[in-house]
């Protein structure tokens, strides 16, 4: 069978770098479910119309499209926004249950499949899927990334980060812990030590359940 591993983690931690270092050096599928969730409500989705209904026309650019950066600053903060657009969008828990059980049909076997995403333990996913990382960084260094990488000020990226749930609630549920503070060759040598010892434990049958089973209790 595939090892279906999930990867989720604070805002601008490093998780998608982790991802894609898998995808690249280990061959693995990778899906970002924000990426993937982007899917749900484009032009001519009933997602789309939804989310239009929701927020107003002020949220679609001139090239019919919606602006996330737009969307962003009515819902970041703003919990009970936030669970309009997650409304809005659809089905989203369902969507990637349906994934990750195609993954577990289709794949083959010992193929490595990644699921990034940020509520990645807050559903059920995890039912799923064989481990759950968690990459975590400090406050004043996702700051400074939101603001480098995407052009966000400090009063955006004090925003963003505000919406988003503190790492420590996730990490009884984790069953590996990545501090993304130090260098990037640090970072991808604690991955590739991490993902060799995962592999390696699934292929012997030793993996052991997942902690978020645990934390449920």
């Amino acid at each position: 069978m595939p090892l279906l591993l999930g990867v989720t983690g604070s805002i601008a931690a490093g998780k998608s770098l982790l991802c894609t270092h898998l995808a690249k050096n280990f061959e693995a599928v990778h899906v970002d479910a924000d990426r993937e969730v982007h899917r749900l409500y484009e032009p001519d989705t009933e997602g789309f119309e939804r989310v239009v209904a929701e927020f107003g026309e002020s949220i679609v650019g001139t090239d019919g499209v919606i602006d996330r950066r737009v969307l962003g600053a009515m819902v970041f903060g703003k919990p009970e926004r936030m669970e309009a657009l997650r409304t809005a969008i659809g089905d989203i828990p369902a969507h990637f249950m349906t994934l990750l059980s195609r993954w577990r049909e289709e794949l083959p076997e010992n193929r490595l499949a990644v699921l990034e995403a940020v509520n990645l333990l807050e559903n059920n996913y995890m039912t799923r899927a064989d481990a759950a990382w968690l990459v975590v960084t400090e406050d004043e260094t996702a700051i400074t990334r939101l603001m480098e990488t995407r052009s966000l000020s400090r009063e955006e990226a004090n925003q963003r980060l505000a919406s988003a749930k503190d790492w420590r609630q996730r990490a009884p549920a984790a069953d590996r812990l990545f501090y993304n503070d130090g260098t990037k060759a640090a970072f991808l040598s604690e991955i590739n030590e991490a993902i060799s010892d995962t592999i390696t434990a699934y292929n012997e049958g030793r993996l052991p359940r997942p902690r978020w089973y645990e934390a449920q209790e």
